[in-house]
């Protein structure tokens, strides 16, 4: 209902067009003054005539939001009778899901970003459908850098107006004592008459404006959500469909690969470490010899323990290289065996759609048959 406010515009604006040609004078032939009824007409144009290019907008508006309503409602007619499956594989190729043409540009663009996703067993990735039909849209289709500043333009014409009066009344204005300026005071008025009635309806068109445009907008917000909510339900695909399994299997080999970097350089460090700590060790046991004798040959013993224990640390290392090079190698294999499987069943999918079409035809042709033998009996019977 907020949507059809903008047709409340149309008879206030007559109801005010008519009131102000009422007090001017025109409907009893007793016109004051020609230059207030100019420019009241003149004001009136205008304000008519911005009216128009809102009302326009505003149409346009609200047949893109009743067509995302009404699309909303279908959509969710037709889960239910798909038994609440997902209804893109219907939608993506349908060539008229919009009328309008905003609407059907922005889905066109949606669906051809969708197909960069596509894979052979679903959607690698995806995106969500407000980036292209959103509230944004929805204010490019009815205008809202022209109709968000009506409000403050019509305010403005009524303080024009007020000036223009004001101005018109003070140059008829003249005389230096009190009998001329009293026959100048008419004139004067009249320039306030039409300062005050442009005034008085500028504002009040600029009140009903805002209240119209601000239900207007709110409405359109309000179904444009709606639609979504349903859309992301009922027909958006799953982004990751059919290719979790695959990528989670190459996520294992890239980790793999990076621990195998990590060791082969942890063991490259180790040798090294090991070989300095050789070279420190006898080093220190050759001093500790000459200066302190063999009560330290134990303690190089013992170092060179030490050394060998890098060493079987090292070899750890190089086994624990091997089996994870072998996880690296059966993840491959279950890749391939995988994608060998995804193959076998879209062969498998498509030899039941051709049974399905076998069948089909074949139940056709018995049902033919059937008749042809119903007709036969049917001839037969009447000799």
């Amino acid at each position: 209902m907020k949507g059809k406010l903008y047709f409340l515009l149309f008879p206030l604006y007559v109801i005010v067009v008519v009131f102000i040609l009422h007090i001017n004078g025109v409907f009893t032939g007793q016109v004051g003054s020609l230059e207030n009824l100019a420019i009241n007409v003149v004001f009136l144009a205008v304000i008519g005539v911005l009216f128009l290019v809102s009302m326009i907008s505003f149409t346009r508006l609200n047949h893109c939001t009743d067509e995302l309503t009404e699309l909303a409602v279908q959509i969710q007619k037709d889960y239910q009778a798909a038994g609440n499956k997902n209804l893109w594989n219907s939608y993506r190729e349908r060539k008229e899901v919009f009328y309008e043409k905003p609407l059907a540009d922005a889905f066109r663009r949606y669906r051809l970003r969708m197909r960069r996703f596509a894979t052979n067993n679903g959607y690698a990735g995806g995106c969500e459908l407000d980036e292209y039909i959103n509230e944004d849209l929805l204010d490019k289709v009815g205008m809202s850098h022209f109709n968000s500043g009506m409000s403050g333009t019509l305010t403005g014409l009524g303080i024009l107006g007020t000036f223009l009066g004001l101005a018109l009344g003070l140059g008829s204005f003249q005389g230096d004592d009190i009998y001329t300026i009293s026959d100048n005071v008419g004139p004067l008025l009249m320039g306030m008459k039409v300062a005050f009635h442009t005034s008085v309806y500028g504002i009040f068109f600029s009140l009903v404006f805002n209240f119209v445009y601000r239900g207007i907008m709110a409405d359109a917000y309000e179904r444009l959500g709606l639609f979504l909510d349903v859309f992301r339900q009922c027909v958006q695909p799953a982004a990751g469909n059919g290719g979790n399994e695959a990528a989670m299997l190459v996520y294992q080999a890239n980790m793999a690969n990076s621990l195998k970097g990590l060791l082969e350089l942890a063991q490259g460090e180790t040798k090294e470490q090991s070989e300095g700590v050789e070279r420190i060790v006898d080093r220190f046991v050759d001093r500790m010899n000459i200066t302190l004798g063999a009560n330290f040959q134990k303690l190089g013993l013992v170092l060179s323990d030490a050394g060998k224990a890098q060493e079987s640390n090292a070899k750890l290392c190089r086994e624990l290289i091997d089996a994870v090079n072998g996880m690296a190698d059966a993840n491959r294999e279950l890749l391939r065996d995988m994608e060998l499987m995804f193959e076998r069943q879209k062969a498998f999918e498509e030899g039941l759609k051709e049974q399905k079409e076998q069948v089909s035809a074949a139940c056709q042709e018995i049902g033919n048959q059937l008749y042809t033998f119903g007709q036969m009996r049917n001839l037969y019977e009447k000799q």
